[in-house]
């Protein structure tokens, strides 16, 4: 074993690599603009129960985030937690509505109620609430005027990758933006958004998990991965501005057990991982005859101790299989991942390097580490 120290300066060291083929598609999406009348809570007020060190939460709160899949939101209103923050989502024609999810009347929670595709009403005294979180009707007092403080507090959304994103300290985002992700508006490949699945441990860790090179043949036994083909070939993550990225050659095939589909026998699987910190990367998958799979991790963090995970896929062949396939598919593999993040233990990611052991394979996992240490987050990430 290696001193973790040593590691993540090996991994910061001058190395060229080539990129070719996938910045294609990889504008970001700038950020929407906010009304200032309803802008986020003052930058001291922490949810109720925040299970993050305070100073964590200000830091995460500055990114988007996934909360909800845009096929789910409909005409009545859904709730959703991120950062601990509950929140109800509710389409308001064509404006999709992110809002705290209590009535501001009397604190009852707005996912209660029930919506008509242009507004939500509150379940307990018929409060409606339309575009923009905006008090539309008293019906206690019909005819009189609708007080300021009865309008919801919302956040920015917006609609990428069949999610709807939100941040919730949009004020401070500065250069932040929604993660690209290679080929979604590419003709030519097929775009997939999985339904998402709930881990019951921190975003981070599944996260490294994700980046994770050398686990393949022991946790993912039962979809792709090969018990015989263990060694893990030297690589190096580059930095990037928002994070790291890391080209990783092998011979191990992504195909699913049982595939029938012939693989050279000089073929070299080429993994492509672009990390945008905190917790959103992709995964690009050269494969066979000009094949590419393009997977993005986006662990929305509910909470310090749950992850809520959302999957969307793009690729360029097999466009003609079920849907349904590469749900079952994908889902098998993540479960796989679910079952070693929840056992994790510390369950918090220890940012400093000297709380575990470290090997060559763990090159990403330590770049990850590092990258989020130097933006200032503590030593027991979320503890």
């Amino acid at each position: 074993m290696m001193p973790g120290a040593n590691l993540c300066n090996h991994a910061q060291s001058s190395y060229s690599v080539s990129t070719a083929g996938y910045r294609t598609g990889m504008t970001a999406v700038p950020a929407p603009s906010i009304s200032s009348s309803h802008a986020a809570p003052p930058i001291d007020q922490l949810p109720r129960n925040c299970t993050f060190e305070a100073a964590d939460w200000q830091k995460l709160a500055r990114f988007w985030y996934p909360v909800a899949l845009a096929r789910e939101v409909g005409e009545q209103p859904l709730s959703a937690r991120l950062l601990d923050e509950e929140l109800v989502i509710y389409r308001a024609g064509q404006q999709i509505v992110i809002a705290g999810d209590l009535c501001p009347h009397r604190g009852v929670p707005l996912s209660m109620g029930h919506g008509d595709g242009q507004s939500i009403t509150c379940a307990y005294h018929g409060f409606r609430f339309g575009a923009e979180g905006r008090c539309l009707k008293v019906p206690a007092h019909p005819g009189s005027a609708i007080p300021g403080k009865l309008h919801l507090r919302t956040y920015p959304s917006t609609e990428r990758y069949g999610l709807i994103w939100t941040c919730l300290r949009p004020d401070e985002t500065g250069s932040a933006s929604i993660p690209p992700m290679p080929h979604w508006d590419d003709s030519g490949f097929q775009q997939i958004t999985c339904p998402w699945i709930d881990i019951f441990g921190f975003a981070g860790r599944q996260m490294e998990g994700f980046l994770d090179v050398a686990h393949f043949g022991f946790v993912h036994t039962g979809t792709f991965g090969d018990p015989e083909n263990t060694t893990v070939p030297s690589y190096i993550p580059v930095p990037t501005q928002d994070g790291f990225e890391v080209e990783y050659r092998s011979s191990l095939s992504n195909y699913p057990h049982g595939s029938d589909k012939p693989v050279p026998e000089d073929f070299v699987w080429l993994r492509h991982f672009r990390v945008h910190l905190p917790f959103t990367a992709t995964l690009s998958i050269d494969f066979p005859d000009h094949g590419r799979l393009v997977i993005m991790n986006a662990a929305s963090p509910v909470s310090a101790r749950v992850t809520r995970l959302f999957v969307p896929i793009a690729r360029n062949f097999d466009t003609d299989r079920p849907i349904q396939e590469v749900y079952d598919f994908n889902r098998r593999v993540f479960e796989e991942d679910k079952a070693i993040v929840e056992a994790q233990k510390p369950e918090c990611l220890p940012l400093d390097p000297t709380l575990e052991a470290h090997v060559m394979a763990d090159r990403s996992s330590i770049a990850y580490r590092r990258a989020l240490r130097e933006r200032g987050f503590s030593r027991f990430f979320t503890a």
